[in-house]
């Protein structure tokens, strides 16, 4: 049996990627990590479909001078498991942003992606500048 091509002329593959850049100097990481999700699931796009990946790069500027609200730096804590038993590894909001400014957002974003494949896929559009 003959394999048949059907790939359409608009489907993702052939179509150029949309370069979004945004400022996040002096917005609040939540806020503006809703609003990345919104644009990595390419939700502002007339032909919008949940199950496609996507084809929008959000490039983010300043991305180093967040704001959290609160008391957040000192008490929102991060974790993580190595993998071994009884390694739970847990930082500080402010010990990260120290550490790796850019993680808390990035960390911010991958939580309001949905939960699905496509969730890997869409945060590697995700850039910093």
């Amino acid at each position: 049996m003959a394999k048949v091509n059907t790939k359409k002329e608009s489907s993702p593959e052939t179509v150029k990627a949309e370069v979004l850049q945004l400022d996040a100097q002096g917005q609040t990481a939540g806020r503006l990590a809703a609003q990345i999700a919104y644009y990595l699931q390419d939700k502002h796009r007339p032909d919008y479909a949940p199950q496609l990946e996507g084809r929008t790069v959000v490039e983010v500027a300043n991305a180093d001078q967040i704001k959290l609200t609160g008391r957040k730096w000192q008490d929102k804590i991060y974790y993580h498991h190595t993998g071994y038993l009884g390694n739970l590894k847990s930082i500080s909001a402010e010990k990260l942003h120290q550490k790796k400014p850019h993680q808390i957002l990035r960390l911010a974003v991958w939580g309001m992606l949905p939960k699905n494949r496509l969730r890997s896929r869409r945060i590697k559009r995700l850039k910093f500048v």
